[in-house]
């Protein structure tokens, strides 16, 4: 057996998309990091081993432009252009490469940690060492740092130095949580083995081993849901372990599992129920995927009113917006719902301060193991915002050993910085604007060739629209600029009636949802048609928002649709959404009633009046990296010919070292790895495609070429300038190209120093 002695700056433990993320943020700001990971393929829950699909805010297309970005964006981007079929063994490649590409991170596969070194009191431990046994070399490695990140899931390291934690359900009076047992209970949610199937084309036998549970003795034929065509994680609900102890029992859960899916099988093959006497049985999973075991205790526990009420803090650092999402603690054997969920009406935020441990001084932590109730637990644990909580919690770290500081020292004087630096790496914030001194975009003068000035569809589509009876009340989002006046419909009738209009503000800057009533009215709509109807649509709020114009419902009435959504449009239907019957979803909330699935891509043909400034030059310096009472970013006017540039202007020279571009990649759009959602855009067509960046050097009326691309599909663009460029007194982003829509869309159009 060897021994060796590895020392970094920062020690990632766990490979799930948690570590991931934090490693790489940490490895991109100049640290020297360590990612230790026990299995041989990273990616945990989502690894080709256990293959759950990734969730994460969109929430299967609830939540609004909610797509997280920042490294598990890259993410979600690389694998929608490699892996259009969602072959779980592409995936794993995805996450192998973004890691093995940072010069600054080594990674330790099949190592599982197994001893921590920690000194000092209870109140005030500190990590001076994980010891690591890397199975098949067979060798022992002491990893030494200062410090740690606990992205483990089930909190292993956390444990071993004594930080503090908790396990189960806290009682309703702790926190004040609705959803809270009166009395404090050791439950968890469970764990799942999933299984695949495959379509050989010929008639296969099945034979049940001894093992195989049979599942006519149980409630699952007539609580769950069984479709011979289903497989992966369509069968989440294959789920067991929340009343007994998730780690301690493992392998006992493991075979449960392993017995009822045999027992599944065995029945959608041999019932004579299902048509599958050509399906065979390809794949099952031997590693039970966890959802929940120790949740270690911050400086703030995330709590259930913090998720629904969408608390703001100054210390966010990422977001989420799956939903509460609860349960049963017998998992399949339950004869109730699988599940049960509660949405917030938009994304909610996740403090800094639940992201490292109240008692251990130099141990940060991302992912399952987070300072949450198991309430909020449940809204927070999915594996796309346990990436943006990765990311943040690294990049935490690298500011930790910059400044020399605890994370609550960072928090105390340095979480302004954390939160600009975050902003800079274009990860998932919320409302955070940008403050960076060291960007000259701010005090440069934005000017274009051209911008989108008419909220509306595009006259040159009017042809190819589609009728859509209004059967149901539609709502369509616009982005107001500073003032709404008007909204024209395009629209038909049976007979000469009349259609109710409304206009409604969504609450929060994050929300799309019709939250107050703002405006009614009633229009005429003669028979015939399509013809254009006017709607007198009055707005004209205090800073930019969004705006709801309702159609309320009239069957005698169509709307005509248009196949492409203009940039900070979406469309709303009335109509409770639910597309999973093992679910059951509380129908109180604004965003359930109003899905935009139903016409996700649609939009009623409109115009707006008076022209809008909501997609103007200057929105690409504004500061905010995402839809945030507005769509925050540059739009050339569609009709415009020829290459689009947005160009800065100063009055006095810069110098800058590098060019940043944050591109529109259709946050709304779910991009879940196993594709859930199917979308035929490997590329996805809102990114520019072909573009250059030109400079005027001072004293000098030429471009200068510092920045030429072609065959850009990727959001954010970090661009070296030239040593020998000097000072310039204007910068020009020139847009030849998209990648399929007809207007160039950018979000951010930074000159850092």
């Amino acid at each position: 057996m060897r021994t060796q002695t590895v020392e970094a700056d920062i020690i990632v433990v766990g490979g799930g998309l948690a570590g991931v993320s934090a490693a790489v943020a940490a490895a991109r700001l100049g640290r020297r990091t360590v990612l230790i990971n026990n299995r041989p393929v990273l990616g945990g829950n989502s690894s080709s081993e256990v293959r759950v699909w990734v969730c994460g805010a969109t929430a299967h297309g609830n939540q609004r432009w909610a797509r997280e970005t920042g490294i598990i964006g890259e993410m979600y981007r690389e694998n929608q252009f490699r892996n259009p079929e969602g072959n779980p063994v592409y995936w794993d490649d995805v996450v192998l490469d973004i890691v093995r590409r940072e010069p600054n991170l080594t990674l330790f596969l099949n190592t599982e940690v197994l001893e921590a070194e920690a000194t000092g009191p209870d109140d005030a431990r500190r990590v001076r060492s994980v010891t690591g046994w890397t199975m098949g070399s067979e060798i022992r490695t002491v990893f030494r740092g200062p410090l740690f990140l606990d992205c483990t899931g089930d909190g292993l390291v956390g444990r071993l130095v004594g930080a503090r934690h908790r396990l189960g359900k806290e009682s309703h009076a702790e926190f004040g949580e609705e959803w809270a047992p009166e009395e404090p209970v050791r439950e968890f949610l469970g764990s799942t083995l999933l299984f695949y199937t495959k379509d050989l084309g010929h008639p296969v036998k099945y034979v049940a081993p001894e093992s195989a549970k049979d599942i006519s003795t149980t409630p699952i034929p007539s609580s769950r849901i069984i479709r011979s065509g289903d497989s992966g994680a369509h069968y989440w609900w294959i789920e067991w372990g929340g009343t007994l102890d998730i780690v301690d029992d493992n392998e006992a859960i493991r075979d449960e599992l392993r017995s009822v899916i045999l027992g599944i099988w065995d029945h959608i093959k041999n019932s004579g129920e299902f048509d599958a006497d050509n399906l065979t049985l390809e794949w099952i999973g031997n590693i039970p995927g966890k959802r929940e075991y120790r949740r270690f205790i911050g400086d703030y526990t995330l709590r259930q009113q913090d998720i629904l009420e969408q608390t703001s803090f100054d210390d966010g650092v990422a977001f989420g917006g799956w939903s509460i999402d609860l349960h049963p603690a017998e998992g399949m054997y339950a004869t109730g719902a699988g599940a049960v969920q509660r949405f917030s009406d938009g994304i909610f935020e996740i403090p800094f301060r639940s992201l490292y441990s109240v008692n251990v001084d130099n141990l940060l932590m991302a992912g399952r193991d987070i300072s949450a109730t198991h309430i909020a637990f449940g809204a927070a644990r999915v594996m796309a915002t346990c990436a943006a909580m990765g990311e943040a919690a690294g990049t935490a770290a690298a500011l930790c050993y910059e400044h020399d500081a605890t994370p609550r020292e960072l928090y105390r004087h340095h979480r302004a910085e954390l939160r600009q630096t975050l902003l800079r790496a274009d990860a998932s914030l919320v409302g955070v604007a940008n403050e960076d001194d060291s960007d000259h975009a701010r005090s440069a003068t934005a000017t274009a060739s051209s911008t989108l000035r008419t909220i509306g569809t595009p006259a040159s589509t009017e042809a190819d629209a589609t009728p859509h009876a209004l059967v149901e009340d539609l709502g369509i989002v616009v982005p107001v600029h500073p003032r709404l006046d008007t909204t024209e419909l395009l629209l038909s009738a049976e007979v000469d009636t009349q259609v109710t209009v409304e206009v409604w503000s969504t609450g929060r800057p994050q929300n799309v949802v019709p939250a107050v009533l703002e405006h009614r009215t009633v229009i005429d709509v003669p028979a015939g048609g399509p013809s254009w109807v006017q709607a007198e649509t009055p707005f004209a709020p205090e800073e930019p928002q969004n705006a709801i114009v309702v159609l309320r419902a009239n069957p005698q009435v169509q709307v005509q649709l248009a196949a492409a959504l203009p940039p900070g449009v979406l469309t709303l239907v009335h109509r409770v959404d639910n597309d999973d019957r093992n679910v059951q979803v509380d129908r109180d909330g604004l965003l359930v009633q109003w899905p935009t699935k139903p016409l996700r891509g649609r939009v009623p043909h409109f115009r707006t009046s008076p022209a809008s400034d909501a997609l103007a030059p200057e929105r690409a310096t504004s500061g905010y990296n995402r839809p945030f009472g507005g769509p925050h970013l540059w739009a050339s006017a569609p009709e415009a010919e020829g290459p689009q540039w947005l160009r800065l202007d100063w009055e006095q020279p810069v110098t800058a070292s590098e060019i940043r571009l944050v591109f529109d990649d259709d946050v709304d759009l779910e991009l879940n790895t196993l594709h859930h959602h199917r979308s035929p855009d490997e590329v996805l067509p809102q990114l520019v495609r072909d573009y250059r960046v030109e400079v005027q050097q001072a004293g000098s009326a030429d471009w200068r070429t510092v920045v030429e691309e072609r065959d850009n599909r990727h959001r954010l663009r970090v661009h070296p300038l030239p040593a020998d460029l000097g000072a310039f007194t204007a910068a020009r982003l020139v847009v030849e190209r998209t990648n399929g829509v007809a207007e160039a869309r950018v979000i951010a159009f930074r000159v850092q120093s």
